[in-house]
């Protein structure tokens, strides 16, 4: 046996590249084929190691001293006599041939080892779960628990031994969630079996629910609740907009942790992209919005941003839990030892020193009517608040959404809606470019319209106002209405009475002279009447001789008024 043996085309923890993979008696070291980092093991820090067959051959998982588990994929089969006498030889390790459990089922038994937890279906393992891959857990509901992954923060970040996340950057496709539903109740008087095995229903004291114990067991293996590190300061119980509800936030060096009744989030500091002060325009709240990539999840939901809420009055005095070496070398500057002022305020600070973020907050060019910052408006049918930062809209709290000027094509008032709403609001479209989508903020008031169009033009903002645009058409059309209405008052001024003019001017020149003698002599009104019915028949006997029988007629009517007068 020679003092090295080299294999080539391994990759190391499911990295993008291959690399050679050297052993010898001090250890091994392996380093990518395109050039980087190598890395190396000492041989005092191998526990032990595993032979079984993967996608990429074979692959040899070795099991570290300090609970860590390093993979090395690519091998052939007819290496497993070469490298089991290296690990007997020079590690004093068997290297034990393993077989996964290959029927597919999704159902066995969980086991917590010391660096992973093992899924074995008929004491076969189906998967392997690394602690350091593992990101969150939370209880989903009494028999399920949710097993969040750590993702990469940089896509271009491949995959090596060192930190957590760091597999998930492998491939395309990357696995961010598991869930697992773990029934019945269990005995916490033996530790080893106290995880999956049934209680033995001697002592009541002693059962407890199944899933709360695997919960509880994966927060401690996996170091998720003590975060690696301790608690530099704690605000309990803050209100959360999004997501809803109340969180306790523990702030840690490097990340911090929100703790409700049914959800943990665990978030890095390096997630944190944005992070705004908003006033709320009730002028007894201030929002703290902190933009996230990626975002938060909760099941199926993503949550770009969280929001929280803190009242303006409250008061607040706090320690931070770091010496004045820490301070002075790492935090100078950036956090004070303490802080004695409004809740927001210290959170907002001690988030700035921590997370090395700027604080951004609403522009001065803009204010509302009411002396305000915040527009209340809505999308769709959620209400909320649209501020105008000084590079971006940001409407809160749900659902929050952030926009960039530099990505905004366009913004055009209009005005949607009935009667009421035509009057007293309007409505802004934002238009991204690229053909990105637009954004619409319904009902905000009408007196805030003059301030905005002024704000985005002075950010150099391409405006169109319809509103404007509509009330110069209505107006003219409105001009066009009252110039008919004056024209047919104008012709019909004189006729208001209806006909009762003309009926005035015939009754004066074709009954003047009867009128008279109608009222002169009353006796006289049977021989008027005979000589009236005379002369009306001779005119009608001059319009037409077919109307001698009308003659007749009118003959017979004064004799019937005599009668009745």
């Amino acid at each position: 046996m020679t003092a090295i043996e080299s294999f080539d085309s391994i990759y190391l923890d499911l990295s993008k590249e291959s690399g050679r993979c050297r052993f010898a008696e001090t250890g091994f070291g392996w380093k990518p084929n395109g050039g980087g980092d190598t890395f190396t093991l000492d041989h005092n820090n191998i526990s032990g190691a595993q032979w079984s067959k993967v996608a990429k051959g074979y692959e040899i998982r070795i099991l570290q001293r300090n609970s860590g588990i390093i993979q090395l994929d690519g091998f052939q089969q007819e290496d497993y006599d070469r490298l089991s006498k290296v690990f007997k030889n020079w590690y004093s390790t068997a290297l034990e041939s393993k077989e996964h459990a290959l029927r597919g089922w999704n159902w066995g038994k969980a086991e917590f080892s010391k660096a992973e937890i093992t899924f074995n279906v008929q004491n076969r393992p189906a998967f392997e779960l690394p602690y350091a891959e593992i990101g969150n857990t939370n209880l989903a509901g009494r028999n399920e628990v949710t097993v969040e992954m750590s993702l990469p923060q940089d896509g271009n970040d491949t995959a090596t031994a060192n930190g957590k996340g760091k597999k998930a950057a492998a491939g395309k496709d990357q696995l961010v969630e598991m869930r697992f539903y773990v029934p019945g109740t269990t005995s916490t008087k033996k530790e080893a079996d106290g995880e999956e095995g049934e209680g033995s229903g001697d002592e009541q004291e002693a059962e407890k629910n199944a899933a709360t114990l695997f919960y509880e067991t994966l927060m401690e293996k996996a170091e998720i609740g003590e975060m690696a590190g301790d608690t530099i300061a704690t605000f309990l119980d803050v209100l959360h907009l999004t997501p809803r509800g109340r969180f306790d936030i523990d702030m840690y060096e490097a990340s911090f942790r929100l703790r409700g009744k049914t959800y943990d989030y665990k978030i890095q500091y390096d997630a944190i992209k944005k992070f705004m002060v908003l006033p709320k325009p009730d002028e007894m709240h201030c929002m703290l919005c902190i933009g996230l990539d990626p975002p938060l999840r909760q099941g199926q939901t993503r949550y770009p941003f969280v929001v929280m809420q803190f009242k303006k009055d409250e008061e607040v005095t706090i320690d931070l839990n770091l010496d004045e070496a820490t301070l002075e070398s790492k935090y100078k500057d950036k956090l004070d030892a303490h802080y004695e002022e409004p809740l927001h305020h210290v959170v907002a600070k001690i988030f700035r020193g921590l997370a090395n973020k700027k604080i951004s907050s609403p522009a001065k060019d803009f204010i509302t009517h009411r002396s305000q910052y915040g527009i209340k408006c809505s999308i769709k049918a959620s209400e909320g608040f649209l501020y105008c930062l000084e590079k971006a809209f940001m409407f809160v709290p749900k659902p929050a959404t952030y926009i960039a000027y530099e990505q905004t094509q366009s913004i055009t008032f209009s005005r949607v809606g009935g009667a009421v709403s035509t009057l007293s609001t309007f409505d802004i479209t934002v238009a991204m470019k690229g053909g990105a989508g637009s954004s619409q903020f319904s009902n905000i008031n009408r007196e805030d319209l003059k301030a905005l169009e002024t704000f985005f033009k002075l950010k150099g903002l391409r405006v169109k106002n319809e509103i404007d645009e509509d009330a110069k058409l209505l107006a003219s059309a409105l001009r066009e209405q009252a110039m008919e209405d004056s024209e047919d008052e104008v012709v019909k001024g004189g006729a208001d009475r209806g006909s009762a003019d003309e009926d005035e001017e015939s009754v004066d020149e074709d009954f003047h002279a009867d009128t008279e003698s109608d009222i002169s002599d009353p006796e006289a009104s049977d021989d008027d009447s005979e000589a009236g019915s005379a002369s009306g028949g001779e005119s009608d006997v001059d319009d037409d001789e077919d109307m001698d029988e009308d003659g007749e007629d009118e003959d017979e009517r004064p004799k019937k008024k005599k009668k009745t007068g």
